[in-house]
């Protein structure tokens, strides 16, 4: 993949509250993470569904409305039973609201996945304006700061890359994609973590 060279700064920005996701929108910024501790009731019930040892989905599209919060009936259903459950369908949903006023939503792409391996290993940038991940068990998403990475030719594999950084489990982060206005070559450089352990996954990306 070729992508063009852009002067811009491409900062990664962290913090400890979810104020610090809107620092996302400010231009020369790429990467936003609220460095959050998962309450162990959500943490449990993440295990839970990973140890279940099947590869459940969720995928849909809501309409959102930023006065209310998005209904989510059914929400990976499979994990109805398992106990934290009402917990994690509430954490998402608070989520969903809080992506949706970040960016303005009326629509919104939610996809929840048990992982058992890399569903993207190769470095890449995403062709969307912001994209939200949060990984509630397992190793997060892994990403390039600016000077580990050569924009002409991304990596494939570890080989010549230096100083990998992976979000922790908990975390929620922003991403900034190709697609965001003035932000073209500029997307963060990512991937989906290394190996075989077990991940539950959210995805959130802004439709209209």
């Amino acid at each position: 993949m070729t992508l063009a060279l852009k002067p811009v700064d491409n900062l990664q920005v962290f913090g400890e509250t979810p104020q610090v996701l809107t620092e996302v929108l400010q231009d020369g910024v790429n990467l936003a993470v609220w460095r959050r501790r998962l309450p162990a009731q959500l943490e449990d019930f993440a295990e839970l569904v990973v140890c279940l040892g099947q590869p459940l989905t969720d995928q849909r599209v809501i309409d959102v409305d930023e006065q209310q919060m998005p209904a989510l009936a059914d929400l990976l259903r499979e994990a109805a039973d398992l106990h934290g459950y009402e917990a994690f369908v509430a954490d998402v949903a608070w989520l969903v609201a809080a992506y949706t006023c970040l960016v303005g939503a009326r629509r919104v792409g939610l996809r929840l996945r048990v992982l058992a391996g890399p569903m993207c290993p190769r470095f890449h940038v995403d062709n969307v304006p912001l994209r939200l991940l949060t990984t509630y068990v397992g190793p997060g998403s892994e990403w390039l700061q600016e000077q580990a990475c050569q924009r002409g030719e991304l990596p494939t594999a570890n080989h010549g890359v230096d100083n990998i950084q992976r979000l922790r489990a908990g975390e929620v982060a922003v991403l900034k994609g190709e697609k965001w206005q003035g932000n073209e070559g500029a997307g963060l450089v990512h991937r989906s973590p290394s190996g075989q352990q077990g991940r539950l996954l959210l995805s959130l990306d802004w439709l209209a």
